[in-house]
C-alpha cells in the first residue's frame, strides 16, 4: 500500500466517521433529545469532521491538479471518483445558502412577483 492509498483510506474513514456521528444526531433529534451535552458534543465532533473531510479533500484536489506537475498521468478512478463525487455534495449541502438568497436581486424580484 502506498502513501496515496492510504491518504484515500484516511479521507474514507474520515467520511464515515461525519456519516455515523451525523446519523446519531438525527435520531437525537427525532427522539426529541437536541438540547442535551450528548448532543452538543454529537454536533461539534460532527461538524469537525466535516471540516476535516474538506480539508482532506482541498488537499488531494490540490495533488491531483498540480499544474506543475506536467509529467505525472492524473487518473481518477475508483475510490478516488467516488470521493470528489461526495465532495460536490457535500459542497453543496453545506454552503451558505442563506448569503446567495437573501441577498440577489432576481430572488427579492421572484418573492415579489409570487
Amino acid at each position: 500500500m502506498n502513501l496515496f492509498d492510504f491518504y484515500i483510506i484516511l479521507i474514507f474513514a474520515v467520511k464515515i466517521i461525519f456519516i455515523g456521528l451525523a446519523v446519531y444526531h438525527l435520531s437525537l433529534k427525532m427522539k426529541g433529545k437536541t438540547d442535551t451535552q450528548k448532543d452538543k458534543n454529537i454536533v461539534f465532533w460532527k461538524e469537525r469532521m466535516e471540516f476535516v473531510f474538506i480539508f482532506l479533500m482541498s488537499l488531494l484536489l490540490i495533488y491531483l491538479f498540480n499544474p506543475r506537475y506536467t509529467s505525472k498521468n492524473v487518473v481518477i478512478n475508483g475510490e478516488t471518483k467516488l470521493l470528489l463525487f461526495l465532495f460536490g455534495f457535500v459542497l453543496l449541502i453545506t454552503a451558505n445558502w442563506d448569503t446567495f438568497i437573501k441577498e440577489s436581486p432576481w430572488f427579492k424580484k421572484f418573492q415579489s412577483i409570487v
